[in-house]
């Protein structure tokens, strides 16, 4: 097949905070040296810049500061700055608020965002720089020479379900790079061939994962006052289960609400959509949401494992930012202004590195040099032990955290061991027994009011996809589905996945797995905790996917 071939100075694949921190910063730095122009390229394979971002989000302005230090009269949509933060436990009728806020919890000079609005201005400002953002393509393949990447190949366009070619048929496009930087977020489909490739991760702990849902909701003027930040512990979660809740004042009439739990629970029957709608029915948020109406609904992963788990992000050709490669403070619930960083480290390293026209790993690691002696590890480090802490329980994990911020970090055995997320999760016979609980008692009433179930969710979050086209959602090995795994894990699938893409049902006298791959949000959990680890996310064709207007 003959495929067109572009040549850029340095390509971007991802267009969210460390992706197009990275090409506006190198827009800038080349500007400000002359010479000329640098070819720079953001691949992002969602229709419109931004869709496909979401956070909860308090935002943590210090990297806008150092990139864009006029932001404010370049209109950036910050919303309101956060002037009261409560921290509280609940239990299943009462909200008890912590007496005392946390250090890393107090988000003074911090400000309430739509990810999604920010990152289409972040890159409204690239584009003006003379950035160019491609959306809707998709990037499916790493090119190498050798040991070196050189780009990577957007997927096809125009096949159907059979894996025939459409009257439509546009094959992908190569698009070759002095240096290409990734940043395709949580287990990204390219990173994650990268890291595998080259054993990056090997000298680092495993990554640990989360499962985020995020609800904005039209309310009563003056149920909540914008700039109020809540975050919730306890109730519905058990003690060993890892998360919480969060409400965040966006307007007088507007909030954002979500829940975060961790992908390395115990309890195969856990259903982390289900406990987020029994969240919304404690007292506090059914309150708070009463007479009020869902607008949009999403849910993403993302990485909690901490400064431990990152691992090496360069090698010949390649830098690694953002998400993709961990860079996240769970105790502060952020890494929005982490990935801008390491995003903008990367822009520095880069253009180093197409002007010395020397792209190797030598040259590339002076990002690790920028990484370690600037915020990024400052804030990092301090915290690595955290997440891990959590495993033995909410009192653990609390303690160790107080602990944590006296001692730095520190601990008897550093790193704490960290266990891959899938590889906790037990068997129906060994946490329920033999027989299992009675299923419907997990269940929560759906009013499409305050509840809803999968699908209607998937509609709040604008998801849309081709329908005539290769599924994304690769199991390789359907049979373990009917087999082994409805025995041993009854179908987690069932219950991890936000969007309602795995159904069982029933073919003949047997059952057979059905994916509905339209439904998928794009959130990873399913490529993340299947204790199988047969399933691989892989993108659809460009342009699909959810459309998180506001969020």
């Amino acid at each position: 097949m003959k495929r067109e071939t572009v040549e850029v100075d340095v390509l971007i694949v991802g267009g969210g905070p460390a992706g197009i921190s990275a090409a506006l910063h190198l827009a800038q730095l080349q500007k400000s040296r002359g010479g000329t122009p640098l070819a720079i390229t953001v691949l992002e394979k969602s229709r419109d810049s931004g869709s496909h971002m979401l956070s909860g989000a308090v935002f943590d302005p210090s990297a806008l500061h150092h990139l864009l230090p006029d932001f404010e009269s370049l209109g950036a949509p910050l919303g309101p700055a956060v002037h009261e933060d409560r921290l509280l436990f609940l239990t299943e009728k009462r909200a008890l608020r912590f007496p005392f806020t946390p250090p890393p919890l107090k988000n003074h000079g911090c400000y309430i965002i739509s990810l999604n609005r920010f990152v289409k201005w972040l890159a409204e400002q690239a584009e003006s720089s003379g950035v160019d953002v491609i959306n809707g393509f998709a990037a499916t393949e790493v090119l190498y020479d050798g040991d070196r990447v050189v780009g990577v190949r957007t997927g096809d366009r125009g096949v159907d379900r059979g894996g025939e070619r459409k009257l439509t048929f546009e094959p992908g496009v190569d698009i070759r790079a002095a240096v290409t930087i990734f940043a395709d977020g949580v287990r990204g489909n390219l990173s994650k061939t990268v890291l595998r490739r080259f054993q990056l991760d090997a000298a680092s702990q495993p990554q640990s994962y989360a499962l985020g849902f995020k609800e904005l909701w039209e309310v009563p003027a003056g149920r909540v006052t914008p700039g109020t930040v809540m975050h919730t512990l306890g109730y519905p979660l058990r003690s060993e289960e890892f998360g919480g809740g969060f409400i965040y004042g966006l307007a007088p009439d507007r909030v954002s609400l979500g829940f975060v739990t961790g992908l390395d629970y115990q309890d195969p029957l856990f259903d982390p959509h289900m406990t987020f709608q029994r969240l919304k029915c404690h007292p506090l948020l059914s309150g708070l949401l009463a007479g009020g109406q869902l607008l949009r609904y999403g849910a993403k992963a993302l990485p909690e494992g901490g400064w431990n788990t990152v691992p090496q992000c360069y090698i010949d050709g390649a830098l690694l930012v953002g998400d993709a490669v961990g860079f996240l403070n769970s105790l502060r619930l952020k890494g929005i202004h982490l990935a801008m960083w390491t995003g903008i480290y990367a822009a520095q390293v880069a253009l180093d590195a197409v002007l010395a026209s020397d792209p190797s790993a030598v040259r590339l690691q002076a990002f690790q040099t920028l990484v370690d002696d600037g915020p990024v590890r400052r804030e990092m480090y301090p915290v690595r032990n955290v997440h891990q802490g959590f495993r033995h329980g909410l009192i653990a994990g609390l303690a160790f955290a107080g602990l944590s911020l006296l001692t730095r970090g520190w601990w008897f055995r550093d790193p704490v061991p960290n266990l891959i997320g899938h590889k906790r999760m037990q068997t129906m016979a060994v946490y329920h027994g033999l027989d299992g609980p009675d299923r419907n008692s997990i269940k929560v009433p759906v009013d499409r009011k305050l509840t809803f179930d999968r699908l209607t969710n998937v509609h709040f979050s604008g998801t849309r996809h081709e329908e005539d086209q290769p599924g994304h959602l690769l199991v390789h090995d359907l049979d373990i589905c009917r087999t082994r795994c409805r025995e041993e894990y009854a179908n987690p699938c069932l219950r991890f996945c936000p969007a309602n893409v795995y159904e069982m049902v029933e073919v003949g006298d047997d059952l057979r797995l059905q994916i509905n791959a339209s439904n998928c949000v794009h959130c990873k959990a399913c490529d993340i905790i299947d204790p199988y680890q047969i399933i691989d996310w892989v993108p659809p064709e460009g342009g699909g996917g959810p459309q998180y207007d506001g969020m």
